[in-house]
């Protein structure tokens, strides 16, 4: 965990853009440096708001954060979390000023400690990525369930440069998503990573104008709300668990949970399933599984 001090090119505030999208965000108030918006469609919002910072972390808003995730993740009438950051940054890393109270203690509390909660969290977590990522705001954005990025965005671990350890998954994630030989190159060098450079190594699914990027999240969300709500939950499960395994073991997790899912199922369900599948075929409007 870290954060980013350097200079950065003036961009649009990142909340000033929402026209483009079919509901606009409310813009936070300046003390809500961790700003959480509902819709009624079953997508949430999350954004780290303390853009005149680069919405560098401290303990307070950590804590804020992952409190604001597990409330998600119990809320019923929240489907996707959408986790974004104001203005020019996404989150650039931990407030070095306040770095002893942080690291000191190293939030070891699970309750709050946010990238805890997002691996905890059963939803879909998109991760949509504005500007800077730097070192614990990288590690946030690899706890994301898969990341869209603006042009604008910006990858870094400063780790090595600042000459702190990491904690929250980057030395161990990042290789495994982009390959140990670039993930040694992004770490050892502390070089940025560019959101077209993210794309091709697939660290992020999209790339897109910054007016375009809560819209093109939110696209994402909505046709992950079109599905089935428990088979999405499960679904998340068994690629991120059967990730941590050998394939062997991984083909063998995704047996055992689906003889356990259809073994539960009644007659009544698999009548649901063909009446939805006849009714694809026929075109005629289907009904909900």
């Amino acid at each position: 965990m870290g954060t980013f001090k350097g200079k950065v090119p003036y961009k649009p505030d990142f909340l000033r853009i929402q026209h483009t999208v079919p509901m606009e965000i409310p813009s936070p108030p300046s003390e809500k440096l961790i700003f959480v918006h509902r819709e009624p469609s079953g997508v949430a919002f999350v954004l780290i708001n303390r853009p005149k910072a680069l919405n560098s972390l401290t303990r307070p808003m950590m804590e804020d954060m992952a409190r604001a995730i597990r409330s998600l993740a119990s809320d019923d009438s929240v489907r996707v979390i959408i986790l974004s950051g104001s203005g020019r940054a996404f989150c650039s890393g931990v407030d070095l000023t306040a770095a002893e109270d942080v690291f000191k203690g190293d939030v070891k509390d699970a309750d709050v400690d946010p990238v805890v909660q997002m691996e905890l969290c059963k939803k879909p977590i998109i991760g949509a990525i504005n500007g800077f990522a730097v070192t614990a705001g990288f590690e946030i954005a690899l706890a994301c369930d898969f990341l869209v990025a603006s042009k604008e965005a910006k990858f870094m671990d400063t780790h090595a440069r600042f000459g702190i350890f990491p904690s929250w998954g980057l030395s161990q994630k990042l290789s495994r998503i982009i390959g140990p030989s670039r993930a040694r190159e992004v770490s050892f060098t502390a070089a940025p990573v560019t959101a077209e450079q993210a794309e091709r190594w697939g660290l992020v699914n999209h790339v897109v104008e910054g007016r375009e990027l809560l819209k093109k999240a939110r696209q994402i969300a909505e046709a992950m709300i079109r599905n089935d709500r428990d088979l999405v939950q499960m679904y998340k499960a068994v690629i991120n668990d059967g990730f941590k395994l050998d394939l062997g073991h991984g083909l063998a997790l995704e047996k055992e949970r689906g003889h356990a899912y259809y073994a539960g199922m009644t007659k009544e369900q698999f009548k649901k399933m063909q009446e939805f599948i006849a009714s694809r075929r026929s075109n005629k409007p289907p009904s909900k599984l």
